[in-house]
């Protein structure tokens, strides 16, 4: 005869206690889970966003390790010759110069420079030390230098304003508002522009420019500017009359409109006066060739009729 055998079944305090032990866990990673979306939600950035940030802190901390590494071997310059490589195998490398804001520079004098750079891979172009090779060109005020990819190097400038011309003892200068050099120029390029000369005349340009300011009707009618023992100004106008100005700026100034308020209502400019000579305080001594040289005196506030034009 078989015989069955039965086993005992769970007590009911077992039981109960199993299924205490299921509702705490059960409980718990509830309690868990809602205190983590708690503080998600105050996190600026998404679940997704948060894992790609500990990943890419991983990599980065990974490269920082492996760059340390190389640089304890000597091997940054390798890596960086390696990466140049690549990249000029790749299409990235200077094959061509654009050069954008030339008026008057010569541009072959730009690409002198640039062309240095040629077939050279883009990572390997030192664009501080180009923009320093132009600034040294003379009519190069400023320069900027950029990639554009993948194979062209673009070079903006600004240039100078040529403002005069400085008379050398063997040459002309065109020259800027500062007084800087920009380039030779023959003496028939030198026609029609204003003309400085005397010793140290070049860094007296900008002093100039304020003094023909204070009588803007005979600043376009002055043709040249001697600077006169490092100290005055004499004006040669269009006429071919000479004035003379005393030293110092505010003096000058206030000779140059005093001169210009007698020019408008007498007509000195173009009259028989060859020269006029304001150094004194309160007076103007002019010269008249039909005097036989002599030199006529008055005061700075009346003009004789014998010196008007005809």
């Amino acid at each position: 005869m078989s015989q069955t055998i039965r086993r005992k079944s769970k007590s009911a305090r077992k039981s109960a206690a199993r299924q205490g032990t299921k509702a705490k866990v059960r409980q718990a990673r509830a309690t868990t889970g809602s205190a983590m979306d708690v503080a998600m939600s105050w996190l600026p950035f998404s679940e997704d966003q948060l894992h790609r940030i500990f990943l890419f802190a991983i990599l980065a901390g990974a490269g920082v390790l492996a760059w340390l590494a190389a640089s304890a071997a000597g091997l940054p310059a390798l890596v960086g010759d390696q990466v140049a490589q690549i990249a000029a195998h790749s299409g990235f490398e200077v094959k061509t110069v654009v050069v954008r804001g030339a008026q008057n520079i010569n541009k072959l004098k730009v690409y002198e420079k640039a062309l240095a750079e040629r077939n050279r891979a883009m990572p390997d172009v030192d664009l501080e030390g180009l923009r320093s090779e132009l600034l040294e060109l003379s009519w190069i005020k400023d320069a900027r230098v950029s990639r554009q990819l993948p194979d062209t190097l673009v070079i903006d400038i600004v240039e100078r304003e040529p403002h005069a011309v400085l008379r050398k003892a063997d040459r002309f200068v065109l020259i800027d508002e500062s007084g800087h050099e920009l380039e030779a120029i023959s003496r028939k390029d030198a026609q029609g522009r204003l003309i400085v000369s005397g010793f140290g005349a070049g860094q007296q340009v900008t002093q100039l420019a304020h003094l023909l300011e204070a009588a803007p009707a005979l600043k376009p009618r002055v043709r040249e500017a001697e600077w006169i023992g490092n100290r005055r100004w004499n004006l040669t106008f269009k006429t071919g009359q000479v004035l003379a100005l005393p030293e110092g700026e505010k003096p000058s100034a206030n000779a140059l409109v005093t001169f210009a308020r007698l020019d408008g209502t007498n007509r000195l400019l173009g009259g028989k006066v060859t020269a006029f000579d304001m150094r004194a305080r309160d007076r103007i001594y002019l010269r008249v060739p039909d005097e036989e040289g002599r030199e006529l005196a008055l005061k700075a506030g009346a003009v004789p009729h014998s010196v008007e034009a005809d």
